[in-house]
C-alpha cells in the first residue's frame, strides 16, 4: 500500500503555487530574512549570533545566505550596542 499526501483544503487549496514544497533551507531561509528590528540584551544578540554560526555553513545555499545575513545584523547590533571606550 502506497501513502499520498493528503490534497490541500479550504482557501489554501485555491491559491496557485508553483512549488508544491520548500525545501527546509527555503523555509529557514524565508523566515530568517524577516527578522529586522529587535530590542534585547546584547548577551542575547551574542548568543543568538553563535546558535546561527553552524547555518553559516549549511549545505543549502539559501539557508547560508539567510544565516550569513542574519548572523552579519547580529554582530552589527552587538557593536553598535558596545559603549565607545577611551
Amino acid at each position: 500500500m502506497t501513502s499520498t499526501p493528503p490534497l490541500p483544503r479550504g482557501l489554501t487549496s485555491l491559491i496557485p503555487d508553483a512549488r508544491t514544497r520548500a525545501t527546509p533551507g527555503e523555509r529557514a531561509a524565508s523566515q530568517l530574512l524577516h527578522l529586522r528590528e529587535a530590542t534585547v540584551p546584547v548577551p542575547l544578540l551574542a548568543a543568538a549570533a553563535e546558535l546561527i554560526t553552524p547555518q553559516l555553513t549549511d549545505p543549502d545555499p539559501a539557508t547560508q545566505e539567510a544565516a550569513a545575513t542574519v548572523h552579519a545584523l547580529l554582530l552589527a547590533a552587538i557593536e553598535d550596542a558596545t559603549p565607545d571606550r577611551q
